[in-house]
């Protein structure tokens, strides 16, 4: 079991209030936009696996709509790609991630297996919605791979206190390295919809990708919702990479649940996590060319709070992988 112990001064420096007062004139159905805060968890742990991606947890926020600061109202505008309309948000973020070979417990893991490795890093990103039906989200990351990323220390505190094997491989994980990311990802939220018997369903559709020398990447796939009181969301917040979310939901004072499916699919150029370091020799493995995650889970809405839980398949992202790899993530949503 592997948890990230969270660097709480970090996130209180991110977490950065935007001032907003909710409106009086709010319907009984829905609340005013403030911004969300996000905590997301994602860990093999779910199901009694320890191998491979094996741990990630990210904390952000998002600002209201067009209370994001200058910078970002200006760049969205300036942006080709972006709408020329729309609703502006900014985002920050923090977070790591962990990856580890097939037993732990080895001090010198077999090199076809992967790397350990770890990935700490701030993220910054502008999101824009238009019409409450397309969704832009570009983001910034900027971090450090190598043993500067804490993610040894980090396993190796969360194991002693739950009295779990001591992982013994970490010095042959990857170099410290810097590590810069730039995502972008457009969803079409509902491009199909249907009622059946006062169920809602729909499906939103996603295109996007990654640039630097963390992850390079172009990808597309779709996500599918059934429920009731469908809030006005993308799907539950991912870490990347994997399906796009939103951070932020329409908040509603009905419940709303839905289940939810979704595909991605990757033409990948480049994954440190498994080419090795990008200047240095460090430990490799042949990646394959060509990934996909499949995801299933439900999502309850409670006013102004979201709760998410997704099953994720990944498949094989290398030649000498045994088995795809299969992770859950936990999201809590909350206006902040």
């Amino acid at each position: 079991m592997k948890m990230f112990r969270p660097i709480i001064f970090a996130s209180a420096l991110m977490l950065a209030p935007v001032s907003a007062a909710l409106s009086n004139e709010a319907s009984e159905a829905e609340v005013a936009d403030t911004g969300t805060f996000t905590f997301v968890l994602e860990n093999d742990l779910f199901f009694g696996l320890d191998r491979d991606y094996t741990n990630g947890v990210q904390f952000a926020w998002m600002s209201e709509p067009d209370y994001a600061p200058v910078w970002a109202l200006k760049a969205a505008r300036l942006l080709p790609f972006f709408p020329e309309k729309g609703k502006v948000r900014s985002s920050y973020a923090i977070g790591q991630n962990m990856y580890t070979p097939n037993d732990i417990t080895d001090e010198d893991p077999p090199l076809d297996e992967r790397p350990y490795a770890g990935w700490l890093y701030g993220a910054v990103g502008i999101v824009v919605e238009t019409g409450e039906k397309q969704l832009d989200q570009l983001q910034f990351q900027l971090g450090v791979v190598g043993p500067a990323s804490l993610a040894e220390q980090s396993q190796k505190y969360v194991h002693k206190i739950i009295n779990s094997p001591d992982p013994q491989g970490w010095d042959t994980q990857l170099k410290n390295e810097p590590g810069l990311v730039l995502t972008y990802q457009r969803s079409w939220r509902a491009l199909v919809s249907t009622e059946i018997n006062g169920f809602s369903i729909d499906a939103t559709p996603h295109i996007g990708g990654a640039l630097g020398n963390i992850y390079t990447y172009a990808n597309a796939g779709a996500t599918m919702r059934f429920g009731w009181n469908l809030p006005n969301d993308y799907g539950p917040p991912r870490i990347q990479p994997g399906l796009p979310g939103s951070g932020f939901f329409e908040q509603r004072n009905e419940i709303g649940l839905y289940f939810f499916a979704g595909l991605d699919a990757r033409a990948v150029a480049r994954n440190i996590f498994l080419d090795g370091n990008t200047w240095t020799d460090s430990r490799s493995v042949d990646k394959k060319p060509f990934v996909a995650d499949a995801q299933v889970g439900v999502a309850v809405t409670i006013k102004s709070a979201r709760l998410a839980f997704t099953h994720v398949f990944r498949s094989r992202e290398y030649k000498s992988q045994t088995n795809g790899d299969e992770f859950g993530a936990v999201s809590l949503s909350i206006p902040f």
